[in-house]
C-alpha cells in the first residue's frame, strides 16, 4: 500500500470521541430576554464532565511535543535530529524544512514564524516538533533535538528598542501613534506629572491549550481545538500547509474560560503538520509551562503624564507618552496601541490633548489580546493623575472627576463625537452614595480578615483602610475599519428551533443570549445552538462584545424571517399585516383576539429556516494625527473600592467593590452579574498580585505557583449598585458589553484606596508590598 493510500485508510477509518455528557431534566425556565436563562451546559461544567480538547481521543493515535528554545535572543547554527528520529516510537520529527506553505503567521501582521529557523527572538520559541506513540516518548525524544546556539544579547527594555539592532526584519517599531487635539501652547493654572509602570497580565486560561488534528482522505486535515476564532484559524492554517482553506476545517471543541484569543495558532499548526506527516491523528496537552510560554500576555506599559487644570479643578490639557512592549512579534500591538491613545484622557472633557503612543518589539514574551487591552494600562494613569490633582487642588477626588466627566454629546481627542449613551456623572454618583461598608473596630473581633488572609501576621493596630475611585471606558466591537459582520441560520422543525452560527461561547454566555432571543422571537421553548466548526459561514473572534452584537444580532435577524414566514400564512388567511400578530408562551395571537392558536399548530409539520447577517455601522482609522471616527461605541463604568493595607507590612486586602455600569440593556440577569464580578476580580489579580516575571528575558516561575493568580480568599464583597439601561439605539437589544470595562477600571481603582490608605504615590501595578508601606513608616 502506498503512502497516500495508508493515509486515506486511516484517515477513513478515523473515530473522533468525547465523554458523554447526560443533562438532567429539570423544571422549565422563563423564556425570553431579560430572565435568568441557565446556560444549557452549567451542570456539565461544575460536575467535571463538560468535554473540552484535553479529553479528545482517535483511533490510532499519536502524541506530539514541542521543543522550545531556552534563550530570549540567540542565533541558531544547526538543528540535529537525528537522536530523535533515532528513538523507538518516534513517528516524525519537523523543524521549520518541513513546512509545505507560508512558514510565518499573524492574525494581523504576518511576523511570527510557525518554528524558529534562524533566529530565536523570545524564551519558548518553537524549534521543532515531534509524533511519537507515547506523550513521555515525545517529550524525550523533543529534549533529545541537539540545537546549536550562538547566545546574543536580548532587548528587553522597551525604550532601548529604539535605538537597537532590528530584531526582526520589519524593525522595531510595530506602530506610532502622534494625537494632536487642540491647541499645544495651551497651558494650566496646575500641573502635575507622572510615571507609571503596568506589569505583564496573563490571561492564565483554566485549563491549558489542548488540540487534536486528523487527516482526511482528500489529503486535507481536521484540527479539533478550543478556537475562539476559527475561521482565521483555519486560513492560517491552511496557509502554513500549503493548501485550500476547503481542505482545512476548523471544529471548536468545549473552551475552558477565554480572557482573550484563547488558542494560539503556534500551538495548533505543529499538530496539523505532523498529522499530514504522518498520516495519523495527533494530539497535544500543553503542560501549565508549555502554555505561559507559548501564548500572549497582556502588554507591559510606560506611561509617562502630565495634566493641566484651572483653579477649579477643571482639565485644560493633558499630555502623555505610551510605550507598550510588544514583546517579540506584533500581534494585537497595533489595535492595543489605538485604544490605548484614544482613551488615554479617560471618560472626562479634556478640550486639548497631546499623546504620542508606541508599539515595539523586545526580546520579551509576545504580547496580545487580553480583555481590556490598552484601555486598562491607561485607565490605571490617568486615574492617578486625577488623584494627584485632586491632593494638589485640595478637592474631593469624586468631586474633581465628576466636574470632568464625560457625557453624550462630548468630543473625544480623536474628534470623535460621543453618540452613545455616556451617563458618566450618573455612575459615580450611584458608588459614590452607596454606604460604607462597616469599619473592623465596629464588627466583632472574630470576624476581622486582616490583610494577608486568616493568618495574617499584621496586627490590627497597623491596619488603615482606604476609598478610592475610578472611571473606565472600553470600546465596543473591533475598530479602525474592521469588518465586523456575522452570520446566524435559525431553523424549526417539529416544534424545536436549531441556531448554526459560528459564534464561539468561551463563558461570555452567547449560547445562552442566542437561546433566549429564538425563544423571545419564536415562542419556541425548545432551542438548540449548533456546535460550531469552518464548515458554516464566518462569525468573526468572540473579543469585544462582538457576539453579543453582531452574531446575536444575526440570530435576531434570522428568528425574524422565520417569524415572517410562520406568520404570513395566518395573516393572508385572516386578512390582517403579520404586525398585527404576536408570539408569546408558544402561542400566536391577534389584536383583537379572533385568531389565537398554537406555534406548533401554525407550523403544521412544516421546516422554516432563514439566514441572516448583521454589520455595523463602518468606522475609520486614526489618521496621521490621532483623528478619526475610529469606534463603534463606548461603555463605561464606575468603581469604588475599599482596601484595608497593613502600612508597616505592606499587605492588601480588598474589602469591598462598589461597582456601576453602562449597560444599555440586560439581557441576562444572572449572567450579567456574573460577568461584572468575573471581571472586577480579574482586574483585582492585576492590581495586586498577577505579574508574569522575566529576568533577562527569561520568563520565571512559569507556573500557578510562581503567578498568583486570585483565590477564593482574595476576592472581596462586589456590590453592583447600578444597572444603567439607556439602549444604544444602533445595538441590537441595545445592549453594551459587560465583562472588560470592569476589567479596564477595577485597578485604577484599588491603587487609588491604597493611595488614600498609605499617602503613597502607586504608580506601578502590581502594586509591591514596599510601596503600599504607609509614608511615615518608610
Amino acid at each position: 500500500m502506498s503512502n497516500d493510500a495508508a493515509t486515506a485508510a486511516n484517515a477513513t477509518s478515523t473515530r473522533i470521541t468525547t465523554p458523554t455528557v447526560e443533562v438532567p431534566e429539570a423544571e422549565a425556565p422563563a423564556l425570553g430576554l431579560g430572565v435568568s436563562l441557565p446556560p444549557a451546559d452549567a451542570r456539565a461544567k461544575t460536575e467535571g464532565t463538560f468535554p473540552y480538547a484535553a479529553d479528545l481521543w482517535a483511533e490510532g493515535l499519536l502524541w506530539a511535543a514541542v521543543l522550545r528554545s531556552p534563550h530570549p535572543h540567540a542565533r541558531i547554527l544547526s538543528i540535529d535530529t537525528s537522536a530523535a528520529v533515532a528513538m523507538a516510537g518516534v513517528r516524525a520529527v519537523i523543524t521549520h524544512e518541513d513546512i509545505p506553505g507560508e512558514r510565518a503567521y499573524g492574525r494581523r501582521i504576518v511576523d511570527r514564524p510557525v518554528f524558529a529557523s534562524d533566529l530565536v527572538r523570545h524564551h519558548g520559541e518553537p524549534i521543532a516538533a515531534v509524533a511519537a506513540d507515547h506523550p513521555d516518548t515525545a517529550r524525550l525524544a523533543a529534549a533529545a533535538i541537539a540545537v546549536e546556539y550562538e547566545v546574543l544579547e536580548p532587548v528587553t527594555d522597551p525604550e532601548k528598542a529604539f535605538a537597537a539592532e532590528p530584531l526582526h526584519p520589519d524593525g522595531n517599531l510595530v506602530r506610532h501613534i502622534p494625537l494632536r487635539y487642540g491647541d499645544p501652547e495651551i497651558t494650566g493654572e496646575v500641573v502635575v506629572e507622572g510615571l507609571y509602570r503596568i506589569g505583564r497580565q496573563d490571561p492564565a486560561p483554566i485549563g491549558a491549550e489542548a488540540g487534536l488534528a486528523v487527516p482526511r482522505p482528500d489529503g486535507g486535515v481536521e484540527i479539533y481545538t478550543a478556537s475562539t476564532d476559527p475561521h482565521t484559524d483555519r486560513d492560517l492554517a491552511a496557509a502554513c500547509f500549503g493548501l485550500e482553506p476547503d481542505r482545512v476545517k476548523v471544529v471548536v471543541t468545549g473552551v475552558p474560560g477565554a480572557t482573550g484569543d484563547r488558542e494560539e495558532p503556534g500551538f495548533q499548526l505543529p499538530l496539523g503538520l505532523l498529522a499530514l506527516r504522518t498520516g495519523c491523528p495527533v494530539k497535544l496537552t500543553a503542560t501549565r509551562e508549555e502554555s505561559f510560554l507559548g501564548h500572549s500576555h497582556r502588554h507591559p506599559t510606560l506611561l509617562r503624564y502630565r495634566h493641566h487644570a484651572d483653579t477649579d479643578g477643571r482639565l485644560v490639557k493633558v499630555e502623555a507618552q505610551i510605550l507598550l512592549d510588544a514583546g517579540a512579534y506584533a500581534e494585537s500591538s497595533s489595535e492595543s496601541l489605538a485604544a490605548a491613545v484614544a482613551f488615554a484622557c479617560g471618560p472626562y472633557v479634556v478640550p486639548h490633548a497631546f499623546i504620542e503612543g508606541w508599539a515595539v518589539r523586545t526580546n520579551n514574551p509576545p504580547s496580545g489580546h487580553v480583555r481590556g487591552e490598552g484601555a486598562m494600562q491607561v485607565c490605571t494613569a490617568y486615574e492617578g493623575q486625577m488623584d494627584k490633582l485632586a491632593a494638589k487642588l485640595g478637592i474631593d477626588p469624586a468631586e474633581l472627576r465628576l466636574r470632568n466627566a464625560l457625557s453624550t454629546g462630548d468630543i473625544l481627542p480623536t474628534g470623535q463625537t460621543v453618540t452613545c449613551p455616556a451617563p458618566v456623572s450618573e455612575l459615580l454618583t450611584a458608588v459614590q452614595d452607596f454606604p460604607l461598608p462597616v469599619l473592623p473596630k465596629d464588627a466583632p473581633e472574630d470576624d476581622w480578615l486582616l490583610p494577608g488572609g486568616p493568618e495574617g501576621a499584621g496586627e490590627p493596630g497597623a491596619v488603615r483602610r482606604g476609598v478610592g475611585y475610578a472611571l473606565g471606558m472600553v470600546h465596543m466591537l473591533g475598530a479602525e475599519g474592521a469588518d465586523e459582520v456575522s452570520t446566524a441560520t435559525v431553523r424549526v422543525h417539529d416544534g424545536i428551533a436549531t441556531v448554526i452560527c459560528a459564534a464561539v461561547e468561551t463563558g461570555q454566555g452567547f449560547s445562552t443570549l442566542a437561546r433566549q432571543v429564538v425563544q423571545e422571537t419564536l415562542g419556541i421553548e425548545e432551542v438548540h445552538v449548533a456546535s460550531v466548526d469552518t464548515d458554516q459561514p464566518p462569525a468573526g473572534p468572540a473579543t469585544h462584545g462582538r457576539h453579543t452584537w453582531v452574531s446575536a444580532g444575526a440570530v435576531e435577524r434570522a428568528a425574524k424571517m422565520v417569524r415572517t414566514q410562520l406568520l404570513q400564512p395566518l395573516a393572508h388567511k385572516f386578512g390582517m399585516s403579520t404586525e398585527l400578530l404576536q408570539i408569546a408562551d408558544g402561542k400566536i395571537t391577534s389584536y383583537d383576539g379572533v385568531l389565537s392558536t398554537t406555534v406548533t399548530e401554525a407550523m403544521d409539520g412544516k421546516e422554516l429556516w432563514a439566514t441572516a447577517q448583521c454589520r455595523p455601522h463602518p468606522t475609520e482609522p486614526l489618521d496621521e494625527s490621532g483623528q478619526g471616527d475610529a469606534f463603534v461605541g463606548l461603555a463605561f463604568c464606575a468603581i469604588r473600592a475599599v482596601v484595608d493595607v497593613d502600612i508597616e507590612l505592606g499587605s492588601v486586602r480588598v474589602v469591598e467593590m462598589a461597582v456601576a455600569q453602562d449597560v444599555g440593556r440586560v439581557l441576562n440577569p444572572s449572567q450579567l452579574a456574573t460577568r461584572i464580578e468575573a471581571g472586577i476580580t480579574q482586574g483585582i489579580g492585576a492590581a495586586l498580585t498577577e505579574n508574569l516575571r522575566s529576568a533577562r528575558g527569561l520568563i520565571r516561575h512559569p507556573d500557578l505557583t510562581g503567578y498568583a493568580l486570585p483565590t477564593a480568599l482574595d476576592a472581596p464583597e462586589i456590590r453592583i449598585v447600578k444597572l444603567i439601561e439607556e439602549r444604544d439605539v444602533v445595538a441590537p437589544f441595545g445592549a453594551k458589553p459587560a465583562s472588560a470595562v470592569p476589567v479596564v477600571t477595577s485597578p485604577a481603582a484599588v491603587a487609588a484606596a491604597v493611595r488614600a490608605a498609605t499617602g503613597r504615590p502607586i504608580n506601578r501595578l502590581p502594586i509591591r508590598p514596599q510601596a503600599a508601606v504607609a509614608a511615615s513608616n518608610s
